[in-house]
């Protein structure tokens, strides 16, 4: 049995905030095969993301709020060794579709454990470390799940539809990742990390966010009216319209007073933009299969 702290720093609620670019991957990659799609979602989402988050968490062995956890628990050296599992049957599962996945698997695990690992710890790095998580839960992770689904083909990576819709999975990241940073400033200023966010400061990291979100939205319109329709654009502008209003407010009250830019408010607006994506990607996901 494993202790309660290894549980709540696995942080298998958090995988959700994740969830929006696998539906993505999976509408541009439909038809695809039941029991591969089921697979590649359970690998990654219950198995690779809550080891990464495991094993992050035991080098930075946080004392105030993270992703997902208010009131973090000391961390053992069971969380480490639990992750390393996880890894490794993420890794053997993986095989059962294709050895190409595996690969592709086994590198972003290798970079997701250099984030916090002391002998590397791209966390400390700003510009780096936001353009490296970023390219690897969005862009990467894209054709990673497509890549599970269809199989590898080169001629894929000339097809434009596909690269503008593994971008946009980045831009994405790129734009939410220093908000998942915003009230841990004085955390990370204590251990030497000075990241994005930090830089940035919390104003400029609405300002940053909010000039991202504005960037990735064109695109998306772009695709959609490129390659799709405009009741694509449409459904994808009605999915964002409740973050649109939770940024404002909270934005304003971050104005008023910046000790509002804290734990809670940051969890409600990953939690709002991320069902948002899900119900948009999901209902586009399920309208082919049905």
């Amino acid at each position: 049995m494993l202790k309660p702290s290894t549980w709540q720093h696995l942080r298998f609620p958090f995988s959700i905030f994740l969830a929006p670019v696998f539906l993505f991957a999976l509408c541009l990659a439909l038809p695809a095969v039941g029991w591969q799609v089921g697979l590649v979602f359970v690998i990654l989402h219950l198995l690779v993301y809550p080891a990464s988050n495991g094993y992050n968490s035991y080098f930075d062995k946080d004392e105030e709020s993270i992703g997902g956890v208010e009131k973090p628990l000391p961390v053992s050296k069971e969380l480490y060794h639990t992750a390393l599992v996880m890894d490794a049957v993420a890794l053997g599962l993986a095989l059962l579709i294709s050895w190409h996945f595996a690969v592709m698997l086994l590198v972003y695990g290798l970079v997701s454990k250099a984030y916090s690992h002391p002998a590397i710890r791209l966390k400390k790095y700003p510009i780096l470390g936001w353009l490296v998580v970023g390219f690897f839960q969005g862009y990467f992770t894209w054709w990673m799940v497509w890549v599970a689904l269809q199989g590898w083909h080169w001629e894929a990576w000339n097809t434009p539809k596909y690269q503008l819709a593994a971008l946009l999975s980045s831009l994405l990241l790129w734009g939410s990742y220093p908000m998942t940073q915003v009230y841990q400033h004085a955390e990370d200023a204590r251990r030497g990390d000075r990241t994005l966010s930090l830089r940035l400061g919390i104003k400029g990291t609405f300002h940053f966010v909010a000039a991202f979100f504005g960037v990735a939205t064109i695109g998306f319109g772009c695709l959609f009216v490129t390659y799709f329709s405009s009741n694509h654009l449409i459904f994808f502008a009605l999915s964002l319209l409740p973050v649109l209003f939770f940024f404002g407010w909270w934005y304003v009250l971050v104005r008023k007073n910046v000790a509002a830019a804290d734990f809670k408010n940051t969890m409600r607006l990953n939690l709002i933009s991320s069902l948002g994506m899900i119900l948009f990607f999901g209902g586009w996901a399920l309208s082919q299969i049905f």
